[in-house]
C-alpha cells in the first residue's frame, strides 16, 4: 500500500500531522507493507532564502490580524505540538524559501532517508531556529540526516530534482490539493489536514481492505488543521 503525503517543511500542521501519522503507522498491522512517499508543496514559492524580521509580525501583517492574535495562535500550535512530543519555538524560527529543501528530500527518498530528513528539517526550523532556506544550514541538516555530502553538494550546486519538485506541485493542483498536510492512500482515500491518529489508523485499515486504486475519495476535511499559502488555521 502506498501513502503519499504532500507537505512543506515550514508548516506547523505538517510537523504535527507527520507525528500523528507515524503513531498511526506504528499501530497498523501491515506497516511493513506500506510505502510512504513525501511529496513537495511550497506554501510560499516566492519567499527569499531568509525573510528577515519576526515571523509573527509578518503573519499578522499578511493576514490582517493583530499581533496579539498571531501570538495566541502560535501559542496554541506550540501546545498542540507538545502533546505530540514536538518542540516549537516560533520566536526563533527564520522563515524562508523551501525549494532547495524539497529537492534534497527527493535525494533522500532515493537513499531511503526521506522520513529522517523531513523530521530533521522540522526540528531545525521549529525547534532550533535554523535558516533552512540558506545553503550551509540546509546542507548540514541533510548531512546530519545521513545523506552523502557529495550528493548534497551536487544537488545544491545544480538544478537537479527541480523538475521533481515542480511535478509534485503540479500533481497537487491537479488533485485539488490546496493545503497541507494532505494524505493520499493508494490514490483511493484522501485526508486533508493533521487528522487525529485514530482517524489515520482507521483509514489505513479501510484502505488495506480495499486495495484497488481508483481515485481519491475525501475522507475528512482539513477544517483548521492545515496550512495554505503560509496561513495555518487552528
Amino acid at each position: 500500500m502506498k501513502v503519499e503525503i504532500w507537505s512543506d517543511v515550514v508548516c506547523p500542521w505538517c510537523a504535527i500531522g507527520k507525528r500523528r501519522f507515524d503513531k498511526a503507522l506504528e499501530r497498523f498491522d501491515h506497516r511493513d507493507e506500506v510505502e510512504v512517499v513525501w511529496r513537495s508543496f511550497e506554501l510560499d514559492p516566492s519567499a527569499p532564502p531568509v525573510r528577515g524580521g519576526v515571523l509573527v509580525d509578518h503573519l499578522a501583517h499578511k493576514y490582517g490580524m493583530s499581533r496579539e492574535q498571531a501570538v495566541a495562535s502560535q501559542m496554541r500550535l506550540t501546545a498542540l505540538a507538545e502533546v505530540e512530543g514536538l518542540e516549537f519555538d516560533f520566536g526563533r524560527a527564520q522563515a524562508g524559501n523551501t525549494f532547495h529543501a524539497h529537492r534534497l528530500l527527493h535525494v533522500a527518498a532515493e537513499a531511503g532517508l526521506q522520513a529522517e530528513l523531513g523530521e530533521r528539517l522540522f526540528q531545525a526550523y521549529f525547534r532550533d531556529g535554523q535558516p533552512i532556506g540558506k545553503r550551509n544550514p540546509l546542507r548540514q541538516v541533510a548531512i546530519d540526516a545521513g545523506l552523502d555530502p557529495l550528493a548534497v553538494d551536487r544537488v545544491l550546486d545544480s538544478d537537479e530534482y527541480a523538475d521533481a519538485v515542480r511535478a509534485d506541485e503540479v500533481e497537487a493542483r491537479e488533485l485539488g490539493i490546496t493545503g497541507v498536510p494532505f494524505f493520499a492512500i493508494d490514490r483511493r482515500y484522501g485526508l486533508a489536514g493533521a487528522q487525529p491518529t485514530e482517524l489515520l489508523l482507521e483509514v489505513l485499515d479501510t484502505a488495506w481492505a480495499e486495495r484497488e486504486p481508483v481515485g481519491i475519495n475525501a475522507v475528512a476535511e482539513a477544517a483548521d488543521i492545515s496550512c495554505e499559502d503560509e496561513r495555518c488555521g487552528l
